[in-house]
């Protein structure tokens, strides 16, 4: 079986962590989904799913089985981990673990995929946060709910994978209003956009200061745009630029060996 190419983070890989950023290519689905999709939830064949999700979990050195992703709902909820499940899993947008040999995937399009390890504690997690999980607190529900199992805003590393970044983020004047009114200092995040009713949006740069907010001192951001690389990886806005119906989902996965 080929192993799919990723991406890694040194500060993740140094803490002890089997971790992955997969993109688009090194799996066997066709048309839109090509290739390395690993979404249950689009309309992909499932067998080429559930062989893409495969693939992944072995190159993680991690039984296909013990691969777990979430339905995912652009929520602020975050699931703490005790056994496995088939399929695609309870509505939440980031888990957390101490269990060994276990994966804890997420799956994104531009939106941040981000893992998360206290490696002295032996805690792991990882989060789907796109604007509106963001903005609804993602970020800071996984950190209380790793600290909830022992682990340290201080010891965390945590890293991001591709996602949508801001010279390809536009967003309209009502989306800006909605993050001051709830981060009055998030104005910062915020570039003049084509036209003056536009803003470019780093949600990046915003994920990453949510996380400095809750402690976490080791962050490494990999800098990929889903957009800028559709080639080489899922992005639901390249897809609409084209008028595709569906998408693929790049996985992002950590797991304790």
């Amino acid at each position: 079986m080929r192993h799919p190419p990723l991406l890694s983070s040194p500060l993740l890989t140094d803490a002890g962590a089997s971790h992955g950023f997969f993109g688009r290519s090194g799996g066997v689905s066709k048309g839109v989904f090509t290739s390395l999709n690993t979404g249950l939830g689009s309309n992909d064949h499932p067998e080429h799913a559930a062989m893409n999700r495969a693939r992944c979990a072995i190159t993680l050195a991690i039984e296909p089985d013990r691969l777990l992703t979430l339905r995912q709902v652009h929520s602020p909820k975050a699931i703490i981990v005790r056994e496995c499940w088939a399929g695609q899993g309870p509505e939440a947008d980031a888990m957390v673990t101490r269990m060994r040999g276990v994966a804890l995937g997420v799956l994104a399009a531009d939106c941040m995929p981000f893992l998360f390890i206290d490696a002295e504690a032996g805690v792991i997690g990882a989060a789907h946060a796109g604007w509106r999980g963001a903005l609804a607190g993602v970020l800071e529900a996984t950190i209380e709910t790793m600290r909830a199992e022992g682990a340290a805003p201080e010891r965390i590393a945590a890293a991001l994978g591709p996602c949508l970044r801001q010279p390809n983020f536009e967003v309209g004047l009502d989306l800006v209003e909605e993050f001051l009114t709830r981060h009055p200092s998030s104005e910062r995040f915020f570039a003049p956009g084509a036209t003056p009713e536009k803003r470019q949006f780093d949600l990046a740069g915003f994920g990453l200061w949510r996380l400095t907010e809750c402690g976490v001192r080791h962050v490494d951001d990999l800098g990929v745009c889903t957009l800028a690389r559709p080639d080489d990886y899922f992005s639901y806005r390249a897809g609409r630029r084209v008028g595709a119906t569906d998408y693929g989902r790049n996985l992002s996965a950590i797991a304790l060996p």
